[in-house]
């Protein structure tokens, strides 16, 4: 049982590897998810490079896993490193599980093979391989972290805004007495906060009009009121647009404690600064 815990588990945990890293320079790949393609963006480089990080770590493991058969000593390193690579994996899988609409099934494979290697190896240490999953994934549960989508997708309006703020419940009662079809998006979503402080706008309520000539960024309840009562009328100084939708997927540890410009409700991480009607320069 030994042997095979760890020397051919590792082994053909490193082929199950070495085969996806093949096909995937010729363009292809085993698993053909979405959740497979989401989890390579969210990565800060190519996903092939992982792959081989993965191949070198399995193939110590195999190796350390073969002397410890003959040396004890060298059982210890063989554990450290195979619980190392748990705790990475179930990192990884982790972040997968709240950032994607779905998990990588090949991450999932890889994880799944380690924890079988754990088991088989010393079934009475497997407790601390369900003590480390269990601790990262509390530990990632309580992080805010964005979802690796999009909010702003078909041509439309779209209003970043918060249930209490009062500007922005002027602006959706002005929507609903005109008729005016939108989407609302929750300033407490993490992706449009991040959206905000990449433009450096610090209020809501925000309307974004999406049409195939790109997004018009509108801020503050007057110059969307004034927007629609003055639609006849090209007002150049008040909305920004741009060419394409920008949702960056990176979070933000802070935000903006400053006065707006137009009337709003400051934002903040926790939501709490009180809404003003006058510009107020920041401290």
């Amino acid at each position: 049982m030994a042997f095979f815990s760890r020397v051919i588990l590792p082994f053909l945990l490193l082929a199950y590897i070495a085969i996806e890293t093949y096909m995937k320079l010729q363009h292809t790949s085993l698993c053909d998810a979405v959740g497979c393609k989401l989890a390579g963006e969210l990565l800060k480089f190519d996903s092939l490079y992982l792959n081989y990080f993965g191949m070198a770590g399995v193939f110590l493991l195999m190796i350390f896993g073969l002397i410890s058969l003959k040396y004890t000593q060298v059982k210890t390193l063989f554990f450290t490193l195979l619980y190392g690579a748990i705790a990475f994996e179930a990192t990884i899988l982790g972040y997968q599980f709240i950032a994607n609409p779905e998990p990588c099934i090949f991450c999932m494979g890889i994880f799944s093979s380690l924890v079988l290697i754990a088991l088989l190896s010393n079934t009475k240490q497997f407790l601390t391989v369900v003590a480390i999953v269990s601790a990262i994934g509390m530990g990632l549960y309580t992080l805010s972290i964005p979802q690796n989508k999009s909010f702003v997708i078909a041509n439309g309006t779209y209003l970043i805004q918060s249930d209490t703020c009062p500007h922005c419940k002027k602006v959706k009662k002005y929507f609903a007495q005109e008729k005016i079809d939108y989407t609302p998006i929750s300033s407490k979503e993490v992706n449009a906060r991040a959206f905000l402080k990449f433009v450096t706008i610090n209020s809501i309520p925000v309307l974004l009009i999406k049409d195939p000539s790109g997004i018009q960024i509108i801020q503050g309840d007057q110059r969307i009121l004034a927007h629609y009562q003055t639609a006849s009328q090209t007002n150049t100084s008040l909305p920004t647009t741009v060419s394409s939708s920008v949702l960056p997927s990176s979070n933000t540890n802070a935000f903006l404690h400053t006065g707006a410009k137009d009337d709003g409700c400051t934002l903040s991480i926790t939501e709490t600064a009180p809404c003003q009607t006058k510009a107020s320069p920041a401290p």
